[in-house]
């Protein structure tokens, strides 16, 4: 996968924690700065058209990709469901950048969770044959954060503590509820 991950949901927590100063009482100014790394992140997602670019230097054409706009967690069910594959995650691999932890740690909640149902990073998740996986191990684009699982087997984040957690989608889901959107539990 590409970049990093829960970045655009730590702009959005300052975001909200901010309009809320603003209003409650109003007139207070917002307090941004230190944060400009996370706001960019919410604020200006940018398409990942380099690393298209890159896997095509390497010849290496994946097997499946999609961005991540709806968390990790939805991301790698989807490409599991169409591939009728399990896949294995390892927390230690999911890349968070430092500013991401910073505010996470802040709002007293964990990153990997905003990293893994987040969502909005518009990062690329994609696999790749085993043949190409050479090929991309020396990139500093992306992270390699897992692999697929036999035919039929679950999808699972192998936790640093040891633990294998059953992945389950918590990110967004714009199509849940034509009324208006709900978060997927």
């Amino acid at each position: 996968m590409s970049g990093q991950l829960g970045g655009a949901c730590a702009g959005l927590q300052i975001l909200e924690r901010e309009k809320f100063a603003f209003e409650n009482p109003p007139g207070v100014t917002p307090e941004l700065s230190g944060h400009e790394e996370v706001l960019q992140r919410q604020l200006r997602p940018e398409a990942r058209v380099d690393v298209i670019e890159m896997l095509e230097s390497l010849d290496v054409t994946p097997t499946s990709m999609m961005d991540v706009s709806d968390g990790l967690s939805s991301e790698i069910l989807h490409i599991a469901k169409a591939s009728g594959l399990g896949v294995s995650v390892y927390e230690e691999k999911i890349p968070i950048s430092d500013a991401t932890q910073k505010v996470a740690h802040a709002f007293g909640t964990s990153p990997m969770n905003w990293a893994l149902h987040g969502g909005e990073d518009y990062e690329l998740l994609f696999t790749v044959s085993p043949s190409d996986y050479e090929k991309i191990t020396d990139c500093d684009a992306w992270s390699v954060i897992g692999h697929m699982n036999s035919k039929g087997e679950k999808c699972f984040l192998k936790t640093t503590l040891g633990e294998t957690i059953e992945l389950h989608s918590g990110g967004w889901n714009s199509l849940a509820n034509q009324g208006g959107n709900k978060k997927q539990k």
